[in-house]
């Protein structure tokens, strides 16, 4: 296989979204430290199918979720989790939670977003997470 045709399995395997996937990239999370970003969205809604079919993809490409562990969760097959996450009722929901030095933080983006919005929000939790990674290394 390819290495492009490689990158769209894992790309689509990324976006598919169960609560295992979920489950897994909880404990991904936990274990590394690294901050667990979640799209929660619904096949039905256009502002989430740009995020899910478009924005999140270009995203990846870019690179810009290297750092994030990373999980759609759907609105319409996962509802008990997706009401768990979800803070309001409007979707889609860019949601992140992270490590700061006053412990767990959850921040959300509401509604389709740019790349470049992704870009910032990605990159304020990657760093706060990291600042939070080297502290205690050095203690």
């Amino acid at each position: 296989m390819n290495a492009v045709a490689m990158a769209a399995v894992v790309q689509l395997s990324l976006l598919a979204g169960t609560e295992s996937d979920y489950a897994s990239a909880y404990k991904a999370h936990q274990e590394s430290g690294r901050p667990l970003v979640v799209l929660v969205g619904a096949d039905w809604c256009p502002g989430c199918r740009q995020m899910h079919d478009s924005t999140i993809p270009q995203a990846q490409q870019n690179g810009l979720l290297n750092d994030v562990e990373f999980v759609y969760v759907n609105t319409d097959r996962q509802h008990s989790l997706a009401s768990k996450i979800m803070q309001g009722g409007s979707i889609p929901q860019l949601v992140m939670y992270h490590e700061t030095e006053e412990g767990f933080q959850r921040e959300q983006l509401t509604g389709a977003q740019s790349l470049g919005a992704i870009r910032s929000f990605v990159r304020r939790g990657v760093e706060r997470a990291s600042k939070v990674r080297q502290a205690a290394h050095t203690e």
